[in-house]
């Protein structure tokens, strides 16, 4: 039986790896939780240590298959899911030789600019067009992706290049520890923008997008089509877990897609939100399409020939997060339950004040990297309850200008939105949601462990235990809330609030970004 046999998911997010142990009918049985430290460099560098991330999940899924509720002879499966836009230079053993370029890395900027910077929003118009008219989107001019990243340690580390075999995203990294055997996908190197999207079935990187940032492809992990099985565990690996050898590894998927898996959203235009470090809004789609001007595009998706919306918003559940900090240090020290239960005390509108949650700048619905966070119309008698009500509100209400972009690229009104992540653990976000979007939003159940629900439902189609299809017939756990007609007039004006002062304050951010 299906729900006998398991699945080892691993999720590296930004903030840490999640490993757990889930049935192949996505339930999941145990799961740690590991937090690493991001490197920042004052000349835009961004890492974390790659070789981390493997110690703590090897000696984590160790624990897992040791549980008393697990028996380490039903797993059938491991699969990965995680971060991407991350760059990790290993050898030929799959090893890392230097740390990983994560994707708020910016030191590549200057030699993507100097590749196909130009006039046209900063791209020569030539490199632009070809690069939408392939991909669907283009390369970041701030260097903040793999394309940047490569440049990087082609120009300024020739040394660290000289003992790299392959420049791997994170996910595809893990997949190559695991099996030995390097690879990636349409899915995985989604955010490298070097691979014709038009055509999935050509497994190949595209020489003329490589020939325009002046890169090749002998560093870049063969491609293979998404679902594939890479092969065994390898019988070191497995010996040190105590699996059997017929333990598969599949192809890597992005966190984007794994969502979409683990919340149930994974029929044309069924749309899920998360809300973790960042903020996306995404469904499946038909086709490949892209609105440059609100950086939303539809990429390969969460099967071979398909398609998935993707844009990001640069700070969700961070931006709350973040204020705990703050709090914190001020001698307010309190649990993400305990600012969520005392926000419930300020009223919806969080009288009057607004936090504009751009706290990394901003991609979607405008791409504007100057963008920065902060309150706006605080009175002597604001408080703590307002100031935290406000940030998620503020979080919502981004979402909310994004939500109308997303649906208008669908052509279709999407609902019920489906909500994972971990600042979807708050009821009360929740509700804001649900009430700033004006649509019900679905609480799915264990949000922040989604991915890891989602990457066991995919393994099982992988496995051809079941078949795509079947995954609508799964019933995800809910809880349902539906927007308040009252609240969503107070939300609609924050909303409009929160896009005039992006639009008001955008030459003060030119000129204050010159001092940083």
């Amino acid at each position: 039986m299906i729900d006998n046999e398991l699945c080892l998911s691993i999720d590296l997010g930004t903030g840490g790896p999640k490993i757990g142990i889930a049935t192949l009918d996505g339930e999941l049985i145990a799961h740690e939780i590991h937090r690493v430290t991001t490197t920042f460099g004052e000349d835009g560098s961004a890492t974390q240590d790659a070789n981390e991330w493997w110690d703590l999940i090897v000696d984590s899924a160790s624990r897992l298959l040791a549980d008393p509720r697990v028996d380490p002879s039903r797993v059938r499966a491991v699969a990965v899911t995680g971060q991407y836009a991350s760059t990790v230079p290993v050898d030929e053993k799959g090893v890392p030789t230097g740390p990983c370029l994560t994707w708020l890395d910016t030191r590549g900027g200057r030699f993507t600019r100097r590749a196909i910077g130009g006039p046209v929003q900063g791209y020569q118009a030539r490199a632009i067009a070809r690069f939408i008219r392939k991909t669907g989107g283009a390369p970041s001019l701030s260097g903040a992706d793999p394309i940047g990243h490569m440049l990087y340690l082609t120009n300024e580390q020739p040394e660290l290049c000289s003992r790299t075999r392959w420049f791997m995203e994170p996910v595809d990294y893990l997949t190559m520890r695991l099996c030995g055997v390097a690879s990636a996908t349409h899915a995985s190197r989604l955010a490298m923008w070097l691979t014709d999207n038009r055509h999935l079935d050509e497994l190949e990187y595209d020489t003329g997008l490589l020939s325009l940032v002046g890169l090749g492809a002998e560093r870049l992990p063969p491609l293979v089509r998404t679902g594939s099985n890479l092969g065994p565990v390898t019988s070191d690996l497995a010996a040190r877990l105590g699996l059997g050898e017929n333990v598969s590894v599949f192809t890597a998927l992005p966190d984007l897609h794994a969502a979409a898996y683990g919340a149930g959203a994974t029929t044309m235009n069924a749309v899920h939100i998360a809300l973790s470090t960042t903020s996306w809004i995404s469904c499946p789609v038909t086709k490949k399409k892209t609105d440059i001007l609100h950086s939303i595009a539809s990429v390969p998706g969460l099967t071979h020939g398909a398609y998935q919306i993707i844009d990001n918003q640069e700070t969700g559940a961070k931006a709350l997060e973040w204020f705990q900090g703050i709090l914190a240090a001020q001698g307010q020290a309190m649990t993400l339950d305990e600012m969520t239960a005392l926000a419930k005390t300020s009223p919806p509108g969080a009288r009057g004040v607004i936090f504009t949650p751009w706290l990394a700048g901003e991609r979607s619905p405008v791409d504007d990297k100057n963008a920065r966070a902060g309150f706006t119309n605080l009175s002597m008698t604001s408080n703590t309850a307002d100031l935290i009500r406000a940030v998620m509100e503020g979080v919502a209400a981004n979402s909310a200008w994004l939500f109308r972009h997303v649906e208008r690229f669908a052509a279709t009104e999407l609902k019920p939105v489906r909500l994972v992540g971990g600042g979807a653990q708050s009821e009360l976000w929740c509700q804001i949601f649900a009430d700033t979007l004006g649509r019900e939003v679905h609480q799915v159940r264990d949000p922040m462990l989604a991915q890891l629900r989602g990457m066991a439902l995919a393994a099982s189609v992988s496995l051809g235990q079941r078949t795509f299809d079947d995954l609508s017939k799964i019933p995800i756990p809910v809880q349902v809330f539906q927007p308040d007609p009252t609240n969503a007039v107070v939300y609609h004006n924050k909303s409009g609030e929160l896009e005039g002062l992006f639009t008001l304050n955008k030459k003060w951010r030119r000129r204050a970004s010159r001092s940083r």
